[in-house]
């Protein structure tokens, strides 16, 4: 549309004889796209991008749509056509237009602003899996038809019944799911990281944009099917997707770009795709053979006469055993041609970056890195994770110290939504798991009470999308829907739960309760479609255990208790380091009970509290890992 249309000189001079033309970057201001892509559902009974609005200069809609060719054909209206009818109808029936959109905004501000409550009960969470269960593809993995997304929170969801339930089924679901995107096309073998999606069943031909929020949330994934299997390919995936960000989407100043397109010299994966010719030159005549082998490289292509590197049908035990060779040594081999290719791909014309910074997604990278750190024990990623951290705070602020939810070449704009709030809540929460540094949580602690004063409402419950100092729409939405990434609601319902078990903060479970209740009638009447809220309901609706450990970090025994901790799958359990002395004046402010919970005799001391009652001390590293695996 924009090259058939927007930069067509007839369409310009008939817009700007009688529009005033805006374009709206839907990643900047995600609230005008939510509340007008409302109204185009709502009228036309299905929505998309590009989305198409015709309003009042009051900015009340009365006319939506998607796409538009320039001349109507097919049965379908061109956008000159309706423009000059539009025009014509406004100078001639104007009221009759009026009208229709003030009805328009009565009932959308009425359908955004209304939630069904209700009360949450476990069985919606049973109900939830069997949902999932019902749609999930055991053949290939994943939810649904084709096209097939990612869709981290039901993974998360899902590992968290496993622990809940003991249903191995759950565990099945995610580990399928995981193992099958990673052989796909869908993650790329040569440079890493995660596409935006599927566009067929077997996970092999992506949508080859790749976007910074699909691949933090799966390396968060990838990370807890690591700590619950042990199961390395999980580990090295996250790894991998941490080498692909810090390499090519990081900016100068720490923080992560938006996106990379799917075209390239207007050819869509034009520079992830392969020949056997190139591959041949480039790999040589047996390493060639290989490579091909195993990564689905033929001379008739799986793509468009060309090829996308996969592992669907490769297997490295069945190759590895066919070429004679241990199975480490094939490894080894495909190492070797994966860097000479990425050396050679790497000459080519590279996807256009969006070299945004947005705050909420870059929350979302840096609550990846930071379990990164505390899962695979790499301190690089923690250190990276809090650099990031410390841009957004340094950069993404008004004077005022109000958060701001974008920054591009040396501009920080736009007041911050919800989800950059409560994502940069969840980044703190586990940048403070991960370094026990008490400036993370106490970050934490200011940025929620923000929250609750910009966005919360006091009356009925709930977030609205955007604060209550920002432009006003016609709409104020608020809903807890999880799409391509989790809700804002649904993060703050289990910061909330976090925050509230860790400080004691009663007013903060308060709110978090009626959190799970605003929605509850929503959830109910179709619980798949909020997974990542139901993570707060399996938070709350589980023991809680909060493990405190006192003595210095610099101590190896503090260490290997905090190891212990960090390497086990336990989501309902929070970690507490108290260091003592002065350096724990800001610790026992934001958490006053750990004040009895010091270190015995000088030596490392676990406290394990679960309901609110604490068991005996432990000093001895080995008897804190025995205590919890009991």
């Amino acid at each position: 549309m924009e090259r058939e249309s927007f930069e067509d000189e007839e369409v310009a001079r008939l817009l700007n004889k009688s529009f005033i033309s805006i374009k709206v970057d839907r990643e900047e201001r995600p609230d005008i796209d939510q509340v007008y892509m409302t109204v185009c559902q709502a009228l036309t009974g299905h929505g998309g991008w590009p989305l198409t609005i015709i309003m009042t200069p009051e900015k009340h809609p009365f006319f939506a749509g998607t796409y538009f060719p320039k001349h109507s054909k097919w049965g379908q209206p061109g956008l000159m056509d309706i423009l000059e009818q539009v025009s014509h109808k406004w100078n001639q029936e104007r009221d009759e237009l009026v009208e229709v959109s003030q009805n328009i905004v009565q009932k959308i501000s009425q359908h955004l602003n209304i939630t069904s409550q209700g009360e949450l009960s476990e069985e919606i969470l049973h109900e939830a899996f069997n949902q999932l269960h019902q749609a999930f593809d055991s053949k290939y993995g994943g939810f649904g038809a084709a096209p097939k997304f990612p869709t981290p929170q039901n993974l998360l969801f899902l590992l968290r019944y496993w622990v809940q339930t003991g249903n191995e089924k759950a565990l099945k679901m995610v580990e399928k799911t995981l193992r099958s995107m990673h052989r796909g096309g869908i993650y790329d073998h040569i440079g890493f990281g995660f596409a935006r999606y599927s566009t067929d069943k077997k996970w092999l031909v992506p949508h080859f944009e790749k976007m910074l929020y699909d691949n933090a949330l799966l390396a968060i994934v990838y990370l807890e099917a690591y700590q619950v299997t042990r199961k390395e390919v999980y580990a090295r995936v996250a790894r991998e997707i941490f080498t692909y960000i810090l390499r090519d989407m990081t900016s100068p100043g720490g923080a992560f770009y938006s996106a990379e397109d799917a075209d390239t010299e207007g050819e869509e994966g034009k520079f992830y795709v392969w020949t056997t010719a190139e591959i041949n030159e480039i790999l040589g005549p047996q390493q060639s053979k290989i490579f091909c082998q195993l990564y689905d490289i033929t001379t008739g292509g799986n793509f468009e006469g060309k090829n996308i590197p996969n592992l669907i049908n490769g297997s490295l035990k069945q190759i590895a055993k066919e070429w004679n060779m241990p199975e480490d040594e094939l490894r080894g081999i495909a190492e070797e041609c994966r860097i000479k290719l990425y050396h050679q791909r790497d000459r080519r014309v590279h996807p256009h970056k969006d070299d945004k910074v947005l705050t909420a997604w870059n929350s979302l990278l840096i609550a990846a890195l930071a379990k990164g750190a505390s899962v695979l024990s790499e301190k690089q990623y923690a250190d990276m994770a809090a650099r990031a951290f410390d841009f957004i705070w340094n950069n993404m602020r008004s004077k005022e110290g109000r958060l701001l939810a974008r920054f591009r070449e040396g501009e920080a704009a736009l007041n911050a939504y919800l989800d950059d709030y409560a994502f940069l809540v969840w980044a703190l929460l586990e940048l403070y798991e991960a370094s026990l540094s008490p400036i993370y949580l106490k970050r934490a602690v200011e940025i929620t009470q923000a929250m609750l004063e910009l966005f919360h409402d006091q009356e009925n419950g709930g977030f609205f999308f955007y604060g209550k100092d920002s432009e006003q729409l016609f709409a104020r939405p608020k809903d807890a829907y999880d799409g391509a990434i989790p809700s804002g609601n649904s993060v703050a319902a289990l910061n909330l739960l976090r925050l509230a078990r860790m400080t004691g903060d009663s007013n903060l479970d308060d709110v978090a309760y009626c959190q799970l209740n605003t929605f509850a009638g929503d959830i109910k009447d179709n619980p798949r479609a909020y997974t990542y809220f139901l993570t707060a309901l399996q938070f709350a609706s589980s023991p809680s255990r909060e493990i405190v450990i006192a003595g210095d970090l610099r101590d190896n025994a503090v260490e290997q208790m905090v190891n212990t901790v960090r390497s086990s799958f336990m989501p309902n359990t929070l970690l507490v380091h108290n260091p003592g002395g002065d350096e724990g004046k800001v610790i026992k402010e934001l958490i006053p009970f750990v004040n009895n919970q010091r270190a015995i005799e000088g030596k490392a001391t676990a406290y394990v509290c679960q309901e609110f009652a604490c068991q005996s001390p432990v000093t001895d590293p080995d008897l804190l890992k025995e205590h919890l695996n009991q």
